[in-house]
């Protein structure tokens, strides 16, 4: 069991996600912006982050560089979760140090593969 850090402003998405993780047998924590997920990152040391991109302050991109230049918590592995779906976005996150980047609306087995891959 992993503890995974589900990181969307969207109620709706963190539920949606937050129950694909736990049938999965993992443990979820949520946060509903990127300050806040930067925040729960250094305080719950997740095993993996899943990060929207479009999030008001902060957006996931920015977030997920705050997450990697901290030596705390450069080592964990973040899947983006956007509907960001251009070409140019998914090669921006993957140079953000993504370990993958999925697009909503989200197929199941992918995010779990992904997640899989990536712990």
């Amino acid at each position: 069991m992993a503890k995974i850090l589900i990181v969307d402003d969207s109620e709706t998405q963190l539920f949606s996600l937050k129950q694909i993780v736990e049938d999965a047998g993992h443990q979820a924590v949520t946060a509903t912006n990127g300050e806040e997920g930067v925040e729960e990152a250094t305080k719950e040391m997740p095993d993996l982050i899943l990060m929207d991109v479009v999030m008001p302050g902060l957006n996931g991109f920015q977030a997920t560089r705050k997450i990697s230049k901290n030596e705390a918590t450069a080592n964990i592995p973040v899947i983006f979760v956007t509907t960001k779906d251009q070409e140019t976005d998914r090669i921006w996150g993957m140079r953000q140090g993504a370990a993958a980047y999925i697009t909503k609306p989200v197929d199941k087995k992918e995010l779990l593969d992904a997640i899989n891959r990536s712990l």
